[in-house]
């Protein structure tokens, strides 16, 4: 039984060094070479910072473009989804709750024409993104509210989307709501 003793403490030694010393200074090293400096990409305005790229934010006033909900209340430090299942109760009269509001929010709406991404969190509560489909269906609510034309909020959608190889068209809703104060 000796004979194990001593190896198994190095090897613990060994690893400990490893996994909690140069394992997290290389990743550190590494993000200080990413966008950002490994504290994620800002998003300025008259040089004064308002959001982060790659984390949603809450829009809930009829004048902008509203993101997914969150599950965490948009909390980047408790990045999770709901976990609650489809049947769950709960879960289910969340989903209509927000059906609701959308509906009141969006009159000339129909329930079948909202995308289910604006009435359900993403499994990190958090995505930054909407679908196209998601950002046009919002148009008539944010054209009465601030007094503009259908074809120039389209338009501003279509300027600001973000098409890839492996992912449908996207927008991202931070910067499109920047775009949108900067109309008037």
């Amino acid at each position: 039984m000796k004979q194990y003793i001593l190896p198994s403490l190095k090897l613990t030694l060994v690893m400990i060094i490893l996994c909690a010393v140069l394992y997290p200074m290389l990743i550190s090293g590494v993000a200080k070479l990413s966008p950002g400096a490994g504290k994620g990409e800002t998003v300025e305005v008259d040089g004064k910072v308002v959001g982060y790229k790659l984390i949603g934010q809450s829009f809930t006033a009829d004048k902008y473009f509203w993101g997914r909900p969150s599950a965490v209340n948009y909390n980047a430090a408790g990045s999770a989804g709901s976990n609650k299942a489809a049947s769950n109760p709960d879960y289910i009269q969340t989903v209509k709750d927000r059906i609701d509001s959308f509906l009141i929010h969006n009159p000339g709406i129909k329930k079948n024409e909202i995308p289910a991404e604006m009435v359900t969190a993403s499994g990190s509560g958090l995505d930054p993104d909407i679908s196209v489909k998601s950002a046009l269906v919002q148009v008539k609510r944010i054209a009465a509210t601030r007094q503009l034309s259908e074809d120039l909020l389209r338009n501003l959608i279509t300027a600001n989307s973000i098409s890839s190889f492996v992912a449908p068209e996207k927008v991202n809703v931070l910067k499109l709501n920047i775009a949108l104060d900067k109309l008037k």
